[in-house]
């Protein structure tokens, strides 16, 4: 099976044979690596209200009692 390497979309075979899949390259899985270090990936996340806080402030001490 082939996959896409996530740094430069070059065709990879996925086999036992590859140690870096899903990347190319140990350069290519280098390169995601200090896009992680550096924070360039971010999870989507949204906006918590305080009212919502407070209810799992809530649900956390009946929780621990």
């Amino acid at each position: 099976m082939n996959v896409e390497c996530p740094t430069c979309r070059k065709a990879v075979e996925w086999t036992d044979a590859n140690p870096e899949r899903p990347f190319c390259s140990h350069r290519c899985k280098l390169i995601d690596l200090g896009a992680w270090a550096n924070e360039e990936y971010r999870v989507p996340a949204q906006n918590v209200s305080s009212e919502d806080l407070d209810q799992l402030d809530q649900l956390e001490d009946d929780t621990q009692h």
